[in-house]
């Protein structure tokens, strides 16, 4: 986009690329606590979004999207790394199912019920379902830590977005590129429970928030995080090797 002048039209930019802090934003959104407000991640990217339209250059060879999705990305993990936005007791609750899903897989020869997953851990199923809640699809970024032994047990030591998040070389699209990878990735998902895989295709495949799938199954959008965080933690475990 450029004016009368040739130059290139910075305004017209900013409100054409709104739509893209929004769906950045509404994608991290699913990765984190639910204390974390979209519009606050919002505000954030449109700071991004300017940066990038301040900093941008149409002879540096790359599109103008392309740069400010890194920007906006980047703007909006450095307010959550500032914001501690990952409890350490969430880090450690997240750890627990997925080693209660690793038990009952074991012990049952199985994909568990959320009722044994429950039962391992020694939880009411409320109880459970409001854990899941609790991380609140943290371990969306399961795919960001494959290759780096998993981080820590307790949730201790370098806080997690350094390790994980902003750590370009582990970027989930990068992996993905690894056939082998995304064979087991496939597989992995075909082996979970009917509702699970269909909210994880929704998700990924159709790019579905998790208000679009809560309508289209019925449920609530508590009930589809609590679903989507229980599918992720099974697919950890399965994704562990890789």
């Amino acid at each position: 986009m450029y004016t009368a002048k040739g130059q290139l039209d910075r305004d017209a930019l900013f409100h054409q690329h709104v739509p893209l802090v929004r769906r950045i934003a509404h994608h991290m959104i699913a990765k984190l606590p639910a204390n974390v407000e979209i519009d606050d991640l919002i505000q954030v990217g449109l700071m991004g979004l300017t940066d990038a339209l301040s900093r941008y250059e149409v002879n540096q060879g790359v599109q103008f999207e392309t740069f400010a999705t890194q920007r906006i990305r980047g703007a909006m993990l450095d307010e959550l790394r500032e914001n501690d936005w990952m409890s350490r007791s969430s880090r450690k609750s997240q750890k627990e199912i997925e080693r209660a899903v690793r038990r009952a897989e074991q012990r049952l020869g199985r994909c568990p019920l959320e009722s044994e997953i429950a039962d391992e851990l020694e939880m009411e199923l409320s109880a459970y379902q409001a854990l899941l809640g609790k991380v609140r699809g943290a371990q969306l970024v399961y795919l960001e830590d494959i290759g780096h032994g998993g981080g820590d047990e307790d949730g201790s030591g370098e806080g997690f977005l350094d390790r994980h998040v902003a750590d370009e070389g582990a970027d989930p699209v990068v992996l993905l590129r690894d056939e082998g990878i995304r064979r087991a990735l496939v597989v992995a998902i075909e082996q979970l429970p009917e509702r699970e895989k269909h909210i994880m295709g929704m998700y990924y495949e159709q790019d579905m928030n998790l208000k679009e799938i809560a309508a289209v199954l019925g449920v609530t959008e508590s009930r589809v995080c609590q679903l989507h965080s229980q599918a992720v933690a099974r697919l950890r475990n399965k994704m562990r090797d890789h």
